[in-house]
């Protein structure tokens, strides 16, 4: 081939770049925006359309809501899910950003490797096996930490699974289950921070406390608002947990603790799909307020 077909070769391959600058990432957009409609829009507005409709298909305006709110087990569950909230993102924030720091300080790389790794295990275990694991913790019979159970006056699992005590533990299945992957994900934001910052707080004579709290955390802080997001968009759909745990309690945990449950109850034992979708309406829009709400008051897409 001449000098100058290959130079005419390479210059129809630049236009063709240039043209199609980005077509590998327009796949995978594109595959991603096919399962979104597939999985996530269609079935929104399945579940929109059934809120808003009785049984025969007709309109029913804000019924299915009333309905909803009116049954007596619907402002319980509501309590017990805020309450589990506010255990989980407090325990979720402080920990999980604690842990992380203290990670990132560790002087020993090796440490910092293995610690990562453990951290990470049990979020590689989907949520039903999660819970599986937990059954037996918690079973007093057969825990391996059955002392600790005991010493805390718990004798039966019942007991363990009284409804008085479940916020903390379900906090715990939650921690226990998700925590480790955000810490991984906190601890590589940390390596982003440049070492001049954190080399220049140090001459200036700051410790660790005044690093982590003045450098470190506000720099933290747009991964710490997407954390809460879906934290909290998580945890307004807790159902696994108490689904199971009052399966093998015989009922003691209570098969309509969570808003999720109480959805599943009516639909698949009331025969009540309306008022089942109004009720996962609600959800939706909780998540997406508390979503506006972190987004609008933290300054999330601001640019740096």
């Amino acid at each position: 081939m001449s000098i100058s077909a290959r130079n005419r070769a390479e210059s129809e391959r630049a236009t063709r770049r240039t043209l199609w600058p980005g077509r590998a990432g327009h796949g995978f957009v594109a595959l991603y925006v096919a399962l979104l409609i597939a999985f996530g829009v269609v079935p929104t507005g399945y579940a929109i359309y059934f809120a808003f409709t009785n049984a025969g298909n007709t309109f029913a305006g804000f019924s299915n809501f009333t309905d909803a709110a009116a049954d007596f087990r619907f402002l319980p569950a509501v309590g017990h899910v805020a309450l589990y909230l506010v255990l989980w993102l407090l325990s979720l924030v402080v920990l999980v950003i604690g842990l992380a720091l203290l990670l990132h300080r560790l002087a020993s790389r090796r440490v910092s490797k293995a610690l990562r790794f453990l951290f990470y295990i049990p979020g590689a275990l989907a949520g039903a096996a999660s819970v599986m694991v937990w059954l037996f913790v918690l079973d007093p019979t057969v825990s391996p930490v059955a002392f600790l159970l005991r010493a805390l006056g718990l004798a039966t699992f019942d007991q363990v699974v009284a409804p008085g005590g479940l916020p903390l533990l379900f906090t715990l299945i939650a921690f226990w289950t998700g925590a480790g992957g955000w810490i991984l994900v906190m601890y590589g934001a940390l390596n982003n921070i440049s070492t001049d910052i954190l080399e220049a707080a140090r001459i200036d004579g700051a410790g660790a406390w005044q690093t982590a709290r003045r450098i470190q955390i506000p720099m933290l802080r747009k991964w710490i608002v997407y954390m809460c997001i879906l934290a909290f968009a998580g945890g307004t759909q807790l159902f696994v947990e108490p689904q199971l745990l009052s399966q093998a309690s015989v009922g003691v945990a209570g098969r309509d603790y969570s808003p999720n449950q109480l959805s599943y109850d009516f639909a698949f034992q009331n025969n009540n799909v309306n008022t089942a979708a109004s009720v996962s309406v609600e959800l939706l829009l909780l998540g997406l307020v508390a979503a506006a709400v972190f987004v609008s008051r933290s300054g999330f897409f601001d640019v740096d």
